[in-house]
């Protein structure tokens, strides 16, 4: 306790001398620090073990808002080789496919039809069992593993569209596939999809991409050149998470855009908490005055899809009609429902 104490003012004296402001030149500075800090007795801890645990602790002080000093902690090391491990098995999981496709059927406002569904992307890991996106997809994006997994993800999806094509039933479906901005910034993205495209037979009108905001923080033009590019194979585009991050009306103004997405978190709200209707409604407005079919998400109950209804939204998707579905139920869930969307009574 006397060497962290004695540690703990040290490193606050750091911060403290850093963060005095003084002058380059004619340009006034002011630092800071990030300090990370392990104790350690005569136990046979290597030099290199007490730097890596320095180091995490470290991190974790940039983690929190920089300027600051953290003591190792036992489960710091725990994370970092939970991630490892996890990161491990999902290149495994890519190698060995054990990645699986589900479909949450979209329905149309205006006819309580299926349209289409959204591919969401499942891990059936052979020891953990079924692995939450949560749990895999942020790993994936700091990893890299991102692109190859959302090859295989409109690689499949593309596929499925091909198949539908010869069923009567479901040769209008649709399919919107997330793209993360990860994957949409590689170089060859574009030529990715055309191949994809030209490989399964699948029809680039069925096709719909999901981009997020984030994609907007850098670099627009180019995402505008590969959109126009994309959508003069038919390719349409959904702007997902409206609202909630980078969205600028100067941003959507460029963007050739087909559909706006109500992102879920105002949709769980939208009864009780005015705010959320109101942006749910401006969403709404804005997306037709701009020519965009506009879709919300997360919808749970009938009061959401009432309330969303009379907004006048033109889709909507959730669990209140069905969770997202294998291939398999999903068409069977198409057939037994007839494609309508459930009535309120």
């Amino acid at each position: 306790m006397e060497a962290a104490a004695h540690t703990e003012a040290v490193a606050g004296k750091i911060l403290t001398t850093l963060a005095q402001e003084y002058t380059l030149g004619d340009v006034l500075f002011q630092s800071s620090a990030s300090i990370g800090v392990t104790l350690f007795k005569s136990d046979g801890v290597t030099v290199d073990d007490l730097l890596k645990q320095a180091d995490l602790a470290m991190y974790r002080s940039k983690a929190t808002g920089r300027n600051a000093m953290h003591f190792f902690d036992p489960t710091m090391q725990a994370v970092v080789l939970e991630r490892a491990l996890l990161e491990r098995d999902m290149r495994q999981a890519l190698h060995d496919k054990q990645f699986l496709l589900h479909f949450q059927p979209q329905f149309l406002a205006a006819s309580h039809t299926i349209s289409g569904a959204e591919v969401l992307v499942r891990w059936l890991h052979p020891v953990r069992g079924m692995v939450s996106p949560v749990n895999f997809i942020a790993l994936a994006e700091e990893s890299g593993l991102i692109v190859p997994l959302g090859d295989w993800v409109l690689e499949t999806a593309c596929w499925q569209l091909a198949k539908w094509a010869t069923h009567d039933q479901f040769s209008n479906f649709s399919l919107a596939v997330n793209v993360s901005a990860v994957q949409f910034r590689q170089p060859d993205f574009v030529d990715k999809v055309h191949s994809v495209l030209h490989r399964t037979g699948a029809l680039g009108q069925r096709l719909k991409l999901e981009l997020t905001e984030s994609l907007l923080v850098n670099n627009v033009q180019e995402v505008v050149e590969k959109m126009v590019v994309l959508q003069a194979s038919g390719v349409k585009f959904s702007l997902d998470d409206f609202g909630t991050g980078f969205s600028s009306l100067a941003y959507l103004k460029r963007l050739p855009l087909d559909q706006l997405i109500i992102d879920q978190s105002f949709v769980r709200d939208v009864l009780v908490d005015p705010n959320d209707a109101a942006i749910a409604r401006t969403v709404v407005t804005l997306g037709h005055s701009l020519g965009l079919n506009v879709i919300a998400e997360g919808v749970e109950n009938d009061g959401q899809r009432d309330f969303l209804a009379q907004a006048n939204c033109d889709a909507f998707q959730g669990y209140f009609f069905s969770r997202p579905l294998p291939a398999s139920e999903f068409e069977s869930f198409a057939l037994r429902s007839g494609r309508k969307v459930p009535q309120t009574n």
